[in-house]
């Protein structure tokens, strides 16, 4: 099973930034083309990821809005690309017809971003639009301008729209949804706190737009050593004893849901196993400020 926790950001014009983050800790790299490139370096960010593409590198690419004139030119240069992303993640989505259409186009998996109301209440439609769609995620700024409401991402208004994501992600089949941007990068403890609300919400990752956040977000998506221990003893007795439920020594009925759940926190460690990041280390000076990919 591959577990990505972190998505870093870099921006597709500075390809000095995206060499960087395919040599880190990130588990996927997200070359982006639409916010974090100014409208006149457009077209040689696209020549960057092409470039980069073509040289085998895994990169995932963040499209302009695809019904703007600059995502039809992101679909044109990604379908003549000689080389195929990992995946693409689509802002703006609200049309299940418009992602059959890339899904068309490039044939690879699609990360539908919904930053709208109408993106939200189609949620479900977007999740099931084609089989390439990989997983959804909510761009909580954009959502949060088109309620009109304030307070950033401690607004109520975001909670059942975070909801309605994760139910429609799992709904779909699809892994739980990927959280939305911590902005304030120098402050790592809000990080810290709000990707551990967004675990116990139901989301699983986080979208990072500096390097310095990755070691906290991959620490808060790793299960704790008593969970991991619990998880091994109940797989353990499991495949000895083939029953298919039980009750346990601390007097928990165990059944195929709870040795799924045993099943993923397994899979975590393991893949924390291959990533170990000090996040104290990692805490940005003021000059790093100004290197952040977005």
């Amino acid at each position: 099973m591959t577990v990505v926790r972190s998505w870093l950001y870099v921006p597709g014009d500075r390809p000095d930034r995206i060499a960087k983050a395919l040599a880190g800790p990130a588990d996927a790299v997200v070359v982006d083309l639409e916010d974090a490139v100014a409208v006149a370096a457009k077209d040689e960010a696209r020549r960057t990821v092409v470039t980069t593409l073509a040289e085998g590198a895994a990169i995932y690419v963040r499209i302009n809005a695809p019904a703007t004139a600059a995502g039809e030119a992101d679909l044109a240069a990604l379908a003549a690309a000689d080389g195929k992303p990992a995946g693409v993640r689509v802002p703006k989505a609200e049309d299940p017809d418009e992602l059959r259409c890339v899904a068309d186009t490039l044939g690879v998996a699609l990360y539908p971003i919904l930053e709208s109301a109408l993106g939200v209440e189609n949620a479900l439609a977007l999740a099931t639009a084609h089989p390439l769609v990989a997983g959804i995620s909510l761009g909580e700024a954009d959502l949060a301008a088109d309620l009109r409401v304030a307070g950033g991402s401690d607004s109520p208004a975001l909670v059942w729209p975070r909801s309605r994501v994760v139910v429609a992600a799992r709904a779909a089949g699809l892994p739980s949804p990927v959280q939305s941007v911590w902005t304030a990068v120098r402050d790592l403890d809000g990080l810290r706190a709000s990707t551990e609300a967004g675990r116990r919400a139901g989301f699983f990752g986080r979208s990072v737009i500096h390097p310095s956040q990755i070691p906290v977000v991959h620490e808060v998506c790793a299960p704790d050593p008593a969970e991991t221990a619990w998880a091994r003893e109940l797989l353990g007795r499991l495949e000895s004893s083939g029953d298919a439920a039980w009750i346990d020594d601390h007097g928990q009925f165990v059944d195929a849901a709870i040795v799924a759940r045993a099943r993923w926190v397994l899979a975590l460690a393991e893949s924390g196993e291959k990533h170990v990041t000090d996040p104290a280390k990692s805490r940005p000076t003021p000059e790093q400020d100004a290197t952040v990919a977005t």
